[in-house]
């Protein structure tokens, strides 16, 4: 069965929304890119919430000619959204309706992994749904100092439990912790 693998960016003060607005570390590293290339030659789908496939493919469909950019755009990409209905980024299907069956039918589909990117409310149902086998926690040395509920990896009522499998260090300070799930293992 294939495994869904979450890669999200989040702060020290725990707010994950709209990275693009954070305080700049010198830009995106060799080394994050090559982490995060390795990250997508595991998998062979993409899955997104509407939120992150709006900021997503406005960037990443303009860019190619580099490993991480060109293997993203051949991806497939599935985007949960009840009001998305003509995606313009390439290889995108929208999954209008149950997404939680949606997701365990890929799972099921003969193929290797799954990544998904961004942690809102999509993430909380797969996690709590024991449909989220693998987290990359991105953290980043600074605190926004601002943000709502909404824009916060914690949320109530979600919970799960997770092992760390590895550690990475970036030279920006960043560090990628990943985790399994507990149930996974």
């Amino acid at each position: 069965m294939r495994t869904v693998i979450n890669s999200t960016y989040v702060t020290l003060d725990g707010i994950i929304q709209n990275p693009q607005d954070w305080p700049s570390l010198g830009g995106f590293s060799d080394a994050g890119g090559q982490v995060q290339t390795r990250l997508l030659e595991r998998c062979d789908a993409v899955l997104l919430g509407r939120h992150t496939y709006e900021a997503f493919a406005p960037v990443w469909s303009s860019r190619s000619g580099d490993p991480l950019s060109d293997r993203l755009n051949a991806l497939p990409k599935y985007v949960v959204s009840t009001t998305l209905t003509e995606p313009t980024w390439n290889n995108t299907t929208v999954i209008g309706q149950d997404p939680i069956g949606a997701v365990r039918d890929l799972k099921r589909r003969p193929g290797v992994s799954i990544v998904q990117y961004g942690f809102g409310p999509l993430a909380h149902a797969f996690m709590a749904e024991g449909l989220l086998d693998e987290l990359h926690l991105w953290v980043h040395p600074f605190f926004v100092g601002s943000g709502t509920a909404d824009d916060l990896l914690y949320r109530t009522g979600s919970s799960g439990r997770f092992e760390l499998t590895d550690t990475t260090v970036l030279d920006s300070g960043i560090v990628i912790l990943t985790y399994r799930s507990a149930s996974a293992s």
